[in-house]
């Protein structure tokens, strides 16, 4: 044992001389943890020892706390012990008990982490790192469990060696070497009682279920240890391969993502494409089968949403966008600007007014900016977002169109559109903002004085 603990840690942690580093190592006192910690101490490696009590099983969590105290003298190393009102954490925080247990467990471990890297800092260069007891066994049953959860291929690389600061250089060892290495070297620990029980999703894999896969296939346990190496692997090649695919397949375009529908649907592997793209923005599964019947046979500007995101056919366009912001009550939707008004904020940006002299005037501007008749304006103005039914008459048209037919030869996207303001006065359109003026309101020769709105948009 002695000798695979060092070779497992050169192979998964190199660059990590073990005696030139220092550790703090969860002990709960069971008998992977005292292992854990035997090994180090043999080893002459500098660690400190943290428990949690979270005051869950009565009697039996003094007594683990107790235990693990005393392994202070035992060791000649500092135990760190912290006392979790759990059951209060989880109510307050509407949590099951075990992620209320795991989440205080490992925050405070980064804190004493933190703490002691901020104390040695000054002293030396030696790596932090976190260490816990995670066995062969722990890996076996956590893959099973993420392959009957369906998490994908991720789940199947079972527990990983490392995750930052975090190693688990027990890994390597099954339930068995680990009992007999405790029994060789005559160490005591303590049991939990409700180990024993299947009430829980790990213990009933580990006591019902993997035993029962056992009388069919005795070698089930090192057969998944060579599987979770194998399907470290695959993850790697499959990570380049959707990486690569992706990078021909969506664009960028600031806050969206834009997939070609057609391109999509030709696409190899395609749903197993669009759920990588949609599960990190808490798209479910079953989403993303939706999606893909939207790309086929959905309704122009038809979603699919998330939490915080949709998904939106435009066309022949799948955009994959923020959820509109929801407006809040003092943000007001129809703006009243007067005529010695500067500078307008609003939601989406703002306007700067300012009047000009039509003489000798460059007409040639940016979209951004209108160039309007001011002879023809009274105010006040009125700016509000465009709806259906609204109509005006594009510069350079005598006849008017709907703004909406007009946003769709402009190729406005359904998300732009939902940002799309208009200046008005006495209920006709004057310039659709940042897009194009009305031909009434456009400067002419014998104009004498122009308004020039400027428009910017929120950063």
């Amino acid at each position: 044992m002695h000798y695979r603990f060092t070779q497992y840690w050169q192979q998964h942690f190199p660059g990590i001389p073990m005696q030139h580093c220092r550790l703090v190592v969860a002990v709960s006192g069971g008998i992977d943890s005292v292992v854990l910690t035997h090994l180090l101490y043999r080893l002459n490696v500098d660690f400190v020892m943290v428990h949690c009590n979270f005051q869950l099983r009565g009697a039996e969590s003094e007594r683990d706390e107790a235990f693990v105290r005393a392994l202070e003298q035992q060791y000649n190393r500092p135990v760190l012990v912290k006392r979790f009102d759990t059951a209060g954490y989880a109510s307050a925080q509407k949590v099951a008990i075990q992620e209320a247990a795991r989440t205080l467990r490992y925050s405070w471990f980064y804190e004493v982490l933190a703490a002691m890297e901020a104390e040695d800092n000054t002293i030396s260069s030696k790596p932090h790192l976190l260490v816990t007891a995670h066995h062969a066994n722990d890996n076996i049953e956590t893959l099973l469990m993420n392959f009957f959860r369906g998490t994908g291929i991720t789940g199947l690389h079972g527990i990983l060696p490392k995750q930052k600061q975090l190693i688990r250089p027990l890994l390597f060892a099954k339930r068995e070497e680990i009992a007999a290495y405790a029994a060789e070297h005559v160490l005591s620990w303590v049991e939990d009682a409700s180990n024993a029980s299947d009430k829980y999703t790990r213990n009933f894999f580990r006591l019902q279920l993997l035993p029962a896969i056992k009388n069919v296939f005795p070698q089930v346990e090192e057969n998944l240890l060579h599987n979770i190496d194998r399907f470290t692997d695959i993850e790697i090649l499959y990570r380049q391969s959707v990486s690569l695919s992706l990078g021909k397949l969506v664009e960028d375009k600031g806050t969206e993502k834009h997939i070609p529908i057609l391109k999509l649907l030709k696409t190899p592997a395609a749903h197993t494409l669009l759920w990588e793209v949609l599960q990190p923005l808490q798209f479910s599964a079953a989403q993303v089968a939706e999606v893909m019947k939207l790309a086929g046979h959905g309704e122009n500007s038809s979603y699919v949403a998330s939490v915080a995101y949709r998904v939106i056919k435009n066309r022949n366009w799948l955009i994959i966008a923020p959820l509109p912001p929801a407006e809040a009550p003092h943000e007001a939707q129809h703006i009243v600007i007067e005529e010695n008004d500067k500078r307008v904020a609003f939601r989406d940006g703002k306007l700067m007014l300012r009047n000009i002299p039509g003489i000798n005037l460059d007409v040639t501007t940016h979209p951004g900016t209108a160039l309007l008749n001011a002879d023809k304006l009274s105010f006040p103005l009125l700016l509000r977002p465009w709806k259906q039914g609204d109509y005006f008459y594009p510069l350079g048209m005598d006849k008017k169109k709907k703004l909406s037919k007009f946003l769709i030869d402009q190729k406005v996207t359904a998300t732009q559109k939902e940002k799309v303001w208009v200046l008005e006065m006495d209920q006709k359109i004057v310039w659709v903002v940042g897009i194009r003026i009305d031909n009434r309101f456009k400067i002419t020769p014998s104009t004498a004085s122009v308004l020039e709105v400027v428009f910017t948009t929120t950063a």
